[in-house]
């Protein structure tokens, strides 16, 4: 059903290990290793553009708020005047909700895509989307640091010594990075916030803040070290790319009488 999704994340990864394999050879572990890296890369170098839509789109909500307010005190009782309001304002400050939303879509989609992938890495006698048979057995024999790509703390049996020694680093680091990405964002809202949160906005950054983190920590167990991989390059980009496109957002605004 999601074969749309699930071809065009095998072909990049595809094209990251044959590139990185031609280089290292097919039996060197960081070939993959490298592919699922670089097709993190790919992904958020996309939707860089996006990205910095969905913190325009963001800070239009923020400047909006009060006549948002204002649009429900004064058409109180009639929702569909209240949402024809909002529409209108929405058009007069720029703020397009597709493209607010467009990042967060795009990464899920590709994590779904990614995870379907890597789990059907189960026959090495059988080809996985564009991947050969050669080229299955290649990334189930594949290693880091003496843990299988492929493997689960849940499912490692007698190697769970060694896929502990790399799993467990990797799920904490990625909810570490989880956990201050949210923060930085938590910060950045409260700083542009033209009124006090919310109920549903302070549960919604708790929830961000402490129960995320925590759920990357429990998944871990049950994700194949190659999704924690993921995992961490995917954190470690949006940390690092919040701090560089919030202090170009904040330089041209600065810039603004």
């Amino acid at each position: 059903m999601l074969d749309f999704i699930n071809y065009p994340v095998s072909g990049v990864l595809w094209l990251w290990h044959t590139a990185f394999a031609s280089i290292f050879g097919t039996t060197v572990g960081l070939a993959w290793v490298l592919a699922i890296v670089f097709l993190v890369m790919t992904l958020r170098a996309l939707l860089l553009r996006p990205f910095i839509a969905q913190v325009r789109f963001q800070r239009g909500l923020a400047t909006m708020q009060p006549h948002v307010q204002e649009i429900q005190r004064k058409y109180k009782g009639d929702r569909e005047r209240q949402a024809a309001e909002i529409a209108k304002l929405q058009k007069e400050h720029g703020v397009n909700v597709l493209l607010g939303c467009l990042p967060i879509v795009a990464q899920s989609l590709v994590f779904i895509g990614l995870f379907h992938v890597l789990r059907s890495f189960q026959n090495a006698d059988t080809a996985n989307y564009v991947f050969a048979p050669a080229q299955v057995q290649s990334f189930l024999q594949t290693e880091l640091f003496g843990a299988p790509l492929a493997a689960t703390l849940g499912s490692a049996g007698d190697a769970f010594g060694s896929v502990a020694l790399v799993a467990i680093p990797l799920m904490i680091i990625a909810a570490i990075a989880t956990h201050f990405t949210a923060r930085f964002s938590v910060a950045r809202q409260r700083e542009t916030a033209t009124a006090a949160p919310n109920a549903e906005v302070n549960l919604m950054n708790n929830l961000s803040l402490w129960v995320f983190p925590v759920g990357v920590l429990v998944a871990g167990a049950v994700l194949p070290v190659a999704i924690l991989l993921y995992f961490v390059t995917q954190n470690a980009w949006t940390f690092v790319q919040q701090h560089l496109v919030y202090r170009r957002l904040d330089a041209e605004a600065a810039t603004v009488p």
